[in-house]
Order: structure tokens, then sequence, then C-alpha cells
């Protein structure tokens, strides 16, 4: 594969999209443009390597390969059959379209547009290695297809399996929150350096585990592999310089967040994702009432992701906003940053929130709703 400077896009959930910027700016690559979940920026492997490692938002990242006008099969072959697919994919390539997006263009029908660029990639390369036949044994090749007003997008998956899979996780409660969001949660909080903080319905620890991650500095793709390190010596040097940068960056300072929950199962689930995610001591989770819930610190913070509601409903989840509310109103100068898809928390929880921000958890249209504490004002992103 070619060493260059490449256009990397990274994709988000909706309503991530300053955020995740604002991360890729802090490593220090350039942006090229941004639209709905999808951040373009200039790099080269080492750049592939560390947005991998290092971004906290990003679902995936993808090397945009080319673009084309495709308002037909013809023209969608003869685009993709004119790239130097040789560039990128060698003889025993193992590769194929495992995504077809299109939106307000001719070609809809995602099987079809698959099984056309997957013909023209074949022709192409074995025309170009002058074979009658694609082993397909070796590395692997997952390529996106984006289809938009009638102009086709090629990507080439640079992840592998979503970067929300940071490899801690090996379980979750019934309705575990994606690690991209949660850290996302953590990242437009208004915590600074020494505040406390707390998760009063933690379920299997996913919040807190991603807060510590990023207090501590510990890059969330260094417990998990990705499909670039497998495709040439070169690109497997870029992720060692990367995660020995990663290993070295951590801060190996002491901290103590605060994880409960009334589940005993969600919390000896907290406590073993934990140690694999590398913060077990830094999180002390116990079974409690989120009622009981107290604590002498002052300005500190609480990012909860508490039941939305939406299977089970009436007057349970109700209560449960309600005596968060209370809990919060006890707490003397915390922030509260709560992450709820139901329309009428705000109306239970008995305080209007300071800002609320459109997040989609899982398809489901969720608010980070933000209380901050007296005196402070919003973490703008």
């Amino acid at each position: 594969m070619k060493t260059e400077r490449y256009l990397i896009c990274a994709v988000c959930a909706f309503g991530l999209e300053r955020l995740l910027k604002r991360e890729i700016i802090s490593l220090g690559y350039e942006i090229a443009r941004s639209v709905d979940g999808r951040i373009y920026f200039y790099g080269d492997m080492d750049a592939v390597a560390r947005g991998n490692l290092w971004l906290r938002t990003a679902d995936r990242l993808y090397l945009k390969i080319t673009e084309f006008a495709a308002d037909s099969f013809d023209t969608l072959y003869t685009g993709l059959n004119a790239l130097k697919w040789e560039d990128y994919i060698p003889p025993d390539g193992r590769f194929w379209v495992a995504k077809v997006s299109s939106v307000r263009s001719a070609l809809f029908s995602k099987s079809k547009c698959q099984s056309v660029a997957k013909k023209a990639i074949v022709d192409r390369l074995l025309t170009a290695y002058g074979i009658s036949e694609l082993r397909e044994e070796g590395a692997a090749y997952s390529l996106f297809l984006s289809l938009n007003n009638d102009v086709a997008e090629v990507f080439l998956n640079t992840s592998g399996e979503g970067l929300h899979k940071r490899g801690y996780r090996a379980v979750g409660n019934e309705a575990p929150l994606k690690e991209t969001l949660a850290a996302a949660m953590f990242l437009l909080s208004d915590y600074q350096d020494g505040k406390s903080v707390a998760d009063v319905m933690c379920g299997s620890g996913t919040v807190l585990i991603e807060a510590a991650m990023a207090i501590k500095n510990i890059a969330p793709g260094l417990s998990r592999d990705f499909a670039f390190e497998q495709w040439s010596p070169q690109w497997r040097d870029a992720f060692d310089r990367a995660k020995e940068e990663a290993e070295q960056s951590i801060d190996e300072k002491e901290i103590r967040l605060l994880g409960s929950d009334i589940d005993y199962f969600s919390i000896r689930q907290a406590k073993e994702n934990a140690l694999k995610a590398g913060v077990g001591e830094a999180i002390a989770f116990q079974k409690m009432d989120l009622a009981l819930f107290s604590s002498r610190k002052r300005c500190g913070v609480l990012l909860t992701n508490p039941p939305y509601g939406l299977r089970t409903g009436g007057a349970g989840v109700n209560r449960l906003y309600r005596e968060f509310g209370e809990l919060f109103t006890r707490l003397n100068d915390w922030s509260a940053f709560i992450l709820c898809g139901n329309a009428r928390f705000e109306q239970y929880f008995g305080r209007k929130a300071d800002k609320n921000r459109k997040l989609y958890n899982g398809g489901i249209k969720s608010y980070l709703y933000s209380y901050y504490a007296k005196g402070n004002g919003s973490n703008a992103d």
C-alpha cells in the first residue's frame, strides 16, 4: 500500500461532530470538512494509527479512496474498475463491500451495488496482477460505499470492528451504553482536575470507566486490534509507534471515582470491566440505592445514564427520576450530566436543565441534560 497523505474520514453518532472535531484537532491534524456524522481530516499512516487508538468518540476511521458520479450500475462499475486497487489490496487480500448507504440516488439496491462493486474490483485486480483467480486468504479489507445525490464515495475501513469495542466489556447489563457515547458524556461535562466524579446508577460501569480512562490519559484503543495492522509491515510499524506513544502517555496519578447501583449483578460486572480496562483501582463500586448516596466533597460531578422506561414506562421510572432530583438538590455545589431518552425526564427530576444537547443512543433520540453548579458556565464544544 502506498505511503502518502490520506484523506481520513472519522464517523460518529449524530450530535458528536463538534466534539470529535475537537479531538482530532487536539491530536494535531488538519480538518478538511465536516458533515453530519463524518469528520474528514488529512494524515499519514501514523495519523490513522493514532486516530484509531486515541479518538474516544469516533465509531470508525476510514480512508477515503475515491469519489465519482454514479447514476447507473455501468458508471458504478466503470468508476470502481478504473481505480488502482492494486495500490491498496494485495493479491491474497480478503475484501468485501461491508456497507452501502444510498441517499437520493438512482442506485438504491444495496445488494446489487455490493455485487457490482465486488466484480469491478475483482476484475481490476485480476488484470493488474496478471492472475486468473484471487485467493482472498490474507488480511481483511472492508469497504464502505456511500451514494449521495448520484455521487459515489468509496472508503476503506481501517478500524475493523467499531471503535466503541474497547476490549474491556466482555459482559454488560440489559441495555449497555455505547462506550463512545459514555466518553462523550464525560468530555462534555464540566470536570476539572481534582473534582469528585460519581454515577449513582452505574450499571456495568461504562460511564465511569470511560471517565477514568480519560482522566488517566489511557488511549481507548490500547487493548484491542485494528484491521490496518495486518495490511503491511509499514502499517504495523505505524501501529507500534502509536502504541508505544500511548503506553508512555498514561498518567499514573491516583484517582477515586464512585459508582453505585441497586443491582448486585451489575456491580459485579462493573468491577470486572474496570479491571479489564486497567482502572480497577480508580473506581469504587458498591451496591446502594441512589437515595442513600451522599458525599462531603464539594464541586463534584454526577454522570448518569438512567433507565429510560421506554419499554416498561409507568410510575417506577418516574419515581426514580424524582428521587434522583431530590438527591441532586442535597449535593452542594455539584453539577450533573444526565443522558436520558425519556422526554418527561426534566418534569420528574424537578428542574429544567441549564442546557440540553440532542444525542442518539443506539438510534434512540436522547438528551444530555446539563445541570451546572452555581457559578460554573457551560463547557462549550
